[in-house]
């Protein structure tokens, strides 16, 4: 859609369309909570669900719900109704690509007080092995159920989702905020979901976004349906998809490469360390045409990502949920549920006056 096409109107708050900067799975999911909530929705961005470009690390996520460590209170609560709106997904629709695999996770050291075990209030069928049910090198080990998301078919699902509830995609690249404010002259929110372009846009330039290259590779097999993490010095992953009939197996992380090339020795690191992790699935060589190859940029931010509210030029309130790094599908619909929040605020402030 040409923005020629935007039309100014009078219209009371809540049919004003909040405006999102940004069409990855943060701005999407966000989309899809606003538009189920009755708001009107409008999603600018340079890149749409189905497209492929490295920029649009959306569509090369590993996308593993993992409880994180090291996170404040309120985190783990967006972590929690994630799992929650995935694990419905998962129930209800195979269209989202959502999926309820096994999981095993091993620790190299015991874990500290804030260590990733909190999940288990969350996950089903936790429970902490023992002695003899996980490799010896390591000091401990959780078995619990938990859930993968398939990019490939999650993105295009949500953007005819977000479509199909009145949304609208509008494929532009903005420079800065204040071209969305002159698109939509009276929308009073904005939000920027822009990830990795923060750190660009001219009235934001946040300094502590940076780009971080991720390479994975993906094995086709059968054997799709458990889910291995190692958390320690080597830490390594085999995640699941199994509506593709492979896994996905990693990880690496390297701020400030933007190189679209495949690295070969990435490629060998990451087999044989999931290979040491999972040898029931991952062969010490597997064959040439069993392997494809994951590369994309991801939107990381230096002390966490940002989510915030403020209010600019009077009467428009921002709102700035970016810098998720590769967390974005674990947090997902829970920083989307806080954004519904952040608008009804504002909405409340606007009607009862």
């Amino acid at each position: 859609m040409d923005e020629s096409a935007i039309t100014t109107f009078d219209a009371p708050f809540s049919q004003r369309p909040v405006v999102i900067l940004g069409a990855g799975i943060i701005g999407c999911a966000t989309a899809r909570q606003l538009l189920l909530h009755g708001f009107s929705v409008v999603l600018v961005a340079e890149y749409l669900p189905g497209d492929q470009n490295i920029y649009y690390a959306s569509a090369w996520a590993g996308a593993a719900w993992h409880a994180a460590g090291g996170i404040t209170p309120d985190q783990r609560y967006f972590q929690a109704v994630t799992h929650r709106v995935l694990l419905k997904m998962a129930q209800d629709d195979p269209k989202s690509g959502v999926s309820v695999v096994d999981a095993r996770e091993y620790l190299e050291q015991e874990p500290k007080p804030d260590s990733a075990i909190w999940g288990k209030t969350v996950v089903s069928k936790f429970r902490e092995l023992k002695p003899g049910e996980y490799p010896s090198e390591f000091n401990c080990a959780w078995a619990y159920e938990t859930l993968v998301t398939d990019p490939t078919r999650h993105m295009p699902y949500l953007g005819k989702l977000v479509i199909s509830l009145g949304g609208r995609f509008i494929r532009k690249r903005v420079e800065s905020l204040r071209e969305l404010y002159d698109m939509f002259p009276e929308s009073q929110v904005f939000i920027n979901a822009s990830g990795l372009g923060s750190k660009t846009l001219t009235d934001v330039q946040d300094d502590r976004c940076f780009p971080e290259r991720g390479q994975n590779v993906f094995l086709r097999t059968d054997r799709c349906h458990t889910l291995y993490f190692r958390n320690g010095k080597e830490y390594t992953y085999v995640i699941p998809r199994p509506f593709s009939q492979g896994v996905v197996l990693g990880g690496v992380k390297q701020q400030d490469n933007l190189s679209p090339d495949v690295d070969m020795d990435i490629v060998r690191d990451e087999i044989a360390r999931a290979h040491r992790l999972a040898p029931d699935i991952v062969p010490e060589q597997p064959a040439a045409h069993e392997l494809s190859h994951i590369i994309g940029i991801r939107p990381s931010r230096k002390g966490g990502f940002r989510l915030h509210s403020e209010q600019v030029h009077g009467s428009r309130t921002v709102l700035s949920a970016y810098g998720f790094g590769g967390g974005g599908y674990a947090f997902s619909y829970g920083i989307a549920d806080a954004l519904v929040k952040m608008v009804e605020k504002t909405e409340r402030e606007n009607v009862i006056v």
